[in-house]
């Protein structure tokens, strides 16, 4: 992972001593409430319903086992004992005193980790695929560019008052497991007659209005993607409303002007830059390289006769083995993916214990280092086979051994009504009430791969608008109600989900999901995920079994 040089933590940390000063002068009165709020947004920092939230980030959803021993105790001091793992790779923190943020912005600066841009009109944290590196179906891994896009986009002073926030995403696999079609700017690593290059979407995202983004670039050299970028922002910076926030994302920008109309400005204005000071040179490239150099690994026989025991004598190791674990590009490792939704618990949400257990085994098992998936779980991306089973009895002690990756109690779930100030509706119980509903798990692995996800308004942080089901939050009358609808998908196969009709009371939900499922496993033909039989028959039926 990228290791800070002296410019970097010298940066991070002025800004620590900025923003404690401007806090002290908010405390103090000097500091009007409104130009606060400007600052303390760009610094991570909102106000809930109940406490400000702090939001963390982490770049490409890379951490550390000293990063996480650090969010650790900062949980246990700073906050209620628990961080929150977002949809963006991020963590969050839901209980810090304002007063107290700018020494826990200190203590992050100790382990190379801030809150500097993380909310506000800004460029957003840049996300990735959670197997970057590591994942089979990898044309190019990913890391490398995404962290050249946060160095070039950090501080960058034309884009610090943007329209409205940008959120960037690459992938670098055939699969997209980064979400790069929902995002204002999603960039693809393709190759195109032997050469490695970008294909370039932009206007994606969901919110308010739901749009898949489209193709403004169909082939990009390398060496280009920071100057063609910086040309989208700068179409974006002069063409987007700032009259009315509920149409300044790019999204409503590249639809009002068509994506081929918009993909001809963005041109023009590249060719301005095209070969300026941006364009990225070969020693540049390598140096963002460096950074991701494979680790130490073993000389590993891909057969395992141990673990192939282990999964024969043991069923429920059996079961987490093929639910949780993923196949790896080095011979005799895989990839482990802990599901970090236990039920009553809100869903990405891990105690300062399990975050000390997290780091403790990365160390022991994955080269102490931790990826933070778009899911809200966690990832360990290097473990070897031999070692499979002794790390699994140590997450079965833990509570993070739940081998139900990708199942329909695996629930996106944003904070909801409450924590968030925002939200028309509570999402934690309505997640919490599914799992409940759902607790056989030879019937999760039956019904498959399902995605639900759930959001307390529209601003859709629980990305309801991808799930394959997805519930959205609503008022009705000061009475808080559910807007349920199906068939969405935020990878490759992106879609938008369809609304299945009006909104039900918080009680009905469960109800509602087990129609829709039972209806599934009733039709699907051989093979077919709840979004392939959903695509065949069409929403009329799942509709009028709901209603009837």
């Amino acid at each position: 992972m990228y290791i800070y040089d002296k410019y970097d933590q010298t940066m991070v940390d002025e800004r620590v001593a900025q923003y404690r000063d401007q806090t002290n002068r908010f405390l103090a009165g000097e500091l009007p409430a409104d130009e606060f709020q400007q600052l303390r947004l760009r610094n991570g920092l909102y106000v809930q319903r109940l406490a400000p939230m702090l939001r963390i980030t982490v770049p490409y959803g890379m951490l550390s086992s000293l990063q996480i021993r650090k969010l650790a105790h900062i949980t246990r001091h700073y906050d209620r004992g628990y961080a929150h793992f977002s949809t963006r790779q991020n963590v969050q923190l839901n209980w810090p005193i304002l007063e107290e943020v700018p020494d826990l912005l200190a203590e992050l600066a100790e382990v190379e980790m801030h809150a500097i841009q993380s909310s506000g009109n800004c460029i957003r944290n840049t996300t990735s695929d959670q197997y970057a590196g590591v994942a089979r179906d990898e044309i190019e891994d990913s890391r490398p560019w995404a962290e050249l896009i946060r160095q070039w986009s950090t501080f960058h002073p034309e884009f610090n008052w943007l329209p409205r926030k940008f959120k960037i995403a690459v992938t670098g696999a055939k699969e997209d497991r980064a979400a790069v079609q929902v995002h204002d700017i999603g960039v693809r690593i393709i190759e195109q007659d032997g050469q490695l290059g970008f294909q370039i979407l932009a206007g994606g995202g969901l919110g308010r209005t739901p749009v898949l983004g489209a193709v403004i670039k169909d082939f990009l050299d390398q060496k280009h993607l920071l100057t063609y970028i910086e040309a989208v922002l700068r179409v974006y910076n002069r063409y987007g409303r700032r009259d009315n926030k509920y149409k300044a994302r790019i999204k409503i920008l590249v639809r009002a002007m068509t994506p081929e109309v918009f993909a001809e400005h963005v041109d023009t204005e590249w060719q301005t830059i095209k070969n300026g000071p941006g364009t990225l040179t070969e020693a540049e490239i390598l140096r963002a390289k460096s950074f991701f150099s494979r680790p130490d690994y073993k000389q590993l026989d891909e057969e395992c006769s141990a673990l192939d025991q282990q999964i024969t004598d043991n069923f429920a190791f059996k079961t987490w083995v093929g639910r949780n674990v993923k196949p790896h590009q080095q011979s005799g490792y895989v990839i482990v993916n802990l599901a970090i939704k236990a039920t009553a618990v809100a869903p990405g949400d891990v105690s300062d214990e399990q975050l000390d257990t997290i780091a403790d085994l990365a160390d022991k098992y994955s080269f102490g280092e931790i990826r933070v998936t778009h899911e809200q779980n966690a990832t360990f991306a290097d473990v070897a086979k031999n070692e499979l089973f002794a790390l699994w009895k140590e997450l079965c002690e833990s509570d993070l051994a739940s081998p139900n990756l990708g199942l329909l109690t695996d629930i996106i779930c944003c904070p909801g009504g409450d924590y968030c100030s925002l939200a028309n509706a509570k999402s934690i119980p309505v997640a919490e009430a599914i799992q409940k509903e759902f607790d056989d798990l030879d019937y999760l692995h039956d019904l498959g791969d399902l995605d639900i996800n759930i959001s307390g308004c529209m601003n859709a942080c629980g990305h309801h608008h991808v799930g394959n089901i997805g519930i959205l939050g609503v008022d009705k009358k000061g009475e808080e109600f559910y807007q349920v609808s199906i068939g969405g998908s935020a990878y490759s196969d992106a879609a938008l989900a369809k609304i299945l009709g009006p909104s039900f009371a918080q009680a009905q939900i469960p109800n509602v999901v087990r129609k829709l499922v039972t209806l599934y496993l009733d039709q699907r033909q051989e093979g077919e995920q709840f979004v392939d039989t959903y695509n065949r028959i069409g929403i009329k039926p799942f509709k009028e079994t709901v209603y009837a």
